[in-house]
């Protein structure tokens, strides 16, 4: 699989991915963590993927995405933006719904896949 489609498909398998430099529990830089502790604040369940330990994801991604720099918020499939974004959607309250609705329709597959399981 290349690099792109390793990226399309951990956006579309994770409802609430961040692309970040380091992990939530070391975040390698100032932005990384404010994203992180927004996330943490509002509790919503995320994935991270740590750019730095793959260099062909932080090489494709800003051109994938249209975006050049890290972190990278993407929920439900689409791309929110970096930590200035993330900042002023959480203070203005436009985040939470979107994460809310990501984490119900997670949840809401999660339990139709273990439905179908024999």
């Amino acid at each position: 699989m290349d690099t792109l489609d390793r990226i399309r498909q951990q956006i579309a398998d994770h409802p609430i991915l961040l692309y970040m430099k380091g992990s939530p529990d070391f975040p390698s830089c100032g932005f990384s963590a404010q994203a992180v502790q927004v996330l943490r604040t509002l509790g919503y369940p995320f994935e991270s993927i740590n750019i730095l330990e793959h260099p062909d994801i932080r090489a494709r991604l800003p051109e994938f995405a249209q975006w050049p720099t890290f972190p990278q918020l993407w929920v439900g499939g689409e791309l929110i933006g970096g930590c200035d974004i993330m900042l002023e959607m959480f203070q203005s309250h436009e985040l939470q719904p979107l994460l809310a609705a990501a984490s119900t329709a997670a949840a809401s597959n999660n339990s139709c896949d273990l439905a179908q399981e024999p």
